[in-house]
Parts: C-alpha cells; structure tokens; sequence
C-alpha cells in the first residue's frame, strides 16, 4: 500500500467517525438514548484524564459527570463549527475553573525537589511525575487548562483556543508562562 492510499484510508475513517459524531448528535437532541449513551462512551475518558489533571483524582468522577449533565442539557446549542470533542473540552475546562476558584485550591505547596545524576529509577520517574502534578495544580487555573489541554490532551492551538475561549496568540504566550512556572516551582 503507498502512503497516499493509507492517507486516503485515514482520511476516510477520519471522516466517517466525523459523520459517526454528527449522527450521534442528531439524535441524541431528539431524546434518543442511546445517542447519548455513545456521545458519553465516546468523549468521557478523556474529559476524566483532564478533570484528573485539573482537579485530581477525588473530584473527577463529580465533576465529569457534571459535565456531561451539561453537555446533555445544551447539546441543542452546539453549532457543529467546532468538533463535538472541542466543544465538550470546553465545557470541561470551564467547570474544572469555576471548582478550582470555588474551593480556592490555588494554595501554593513548597515542592521537595532535588534532581538527581540523570539516572532515574522507576520509582524516581513516579516520583517526578507526582511532583509535575503537584505543580501544575498550582499554576493559576487558566495556565494549568492551557498546558493540560496541550501537553496531555494534545491539542491544537486552535483547539485549545476554542475550550478555553481566548485568542489563538494568546494560547502561546499562556503555554509560555505556564512553563516558565513550572521550571520555578521545580527548581
């Protein structure tokens, strides 16, 4: 096969999976159910990897359920300029920022972090992990949606301008302070 068919084949499930969405969405805002059920099983593991990021494991399976309350609630509004996904997203990131400034979870928390020789163990790796969530959860909420909807969603900046609702140019800059924080807390 040359890479042009495989492009085709991709671009054509790409495509169909768009008519997929757009069906399911047709019908569920007719009230059927099991629409709503595959618009749920489709988009929901990942709306709960970003709430787990934002908000944290305890406060993920409230908040993505909320989402999806929401979702079903203004699927009639969703104008199909963006991808379902995006929209979705949208709704996620603005429900994890009205938490996060609720429960003022904007507390700082000194980090204990001394890197090591380079060489890491699986333990030490966990380790680390643990220690970029912490930090990223105290980044301002706005930053921390812009770098969890880049780096672990991976998104576009396009996209990640539509969830969150700011200008494209401001996407980078806020990708920019982001790390520039991240680098300070990890220190």
């Amino acid at each position: 096969m040359s890479s042009s068919q495989g492009q085709t084949t991709e671009d054509q499930t790409t495509e169909n999976s768009s008519i997929h969405v757009e069906d399911c969405v047709r019908r569920a805002i007719k009230g059927d159910g099991p629409a709503f059920q595959e618009i749920y099983k489709l988009c929901s593991p990942r709306v709960y990897g970003l709430m787990t990021r934002m908000v944290g494991r305890q406060n993920a399976d409230d908040l993505t359920q909320q989402v999806f309350m929401q979702v079903f609630r203004k699927l009639e509004q969703f104008s199909g300029d963006s991808k379902l996904e995006t929209w979705i997203y949208r709704l996620a990131v603005n429900e994890a920022l009205q938490y996060l400034r609720r429960e003022k979870r904007r507390k700082a928390h000194p980090l204990d972090f001394e890197p090591e020789d380079g060489s890491t163990s699986r333990v030490e790796t966990s380790e680390l992990v643990e220690r970029l969530r912490k930090a990223i959860k105290q980044l301002d909420p706005e930053l921390c949606a812009v770098i969890t909807l880049k780096e672990d969603a991976g998104l576009s900046y396009r996209e990640i301008a539509e969830a969150v609702g700011i200008p494209e140019g401001t996407v980078g800059s806020r990708l920019n302070r982001a790390r520039a924080e991240l680098r300070k807390l990890l220190e």
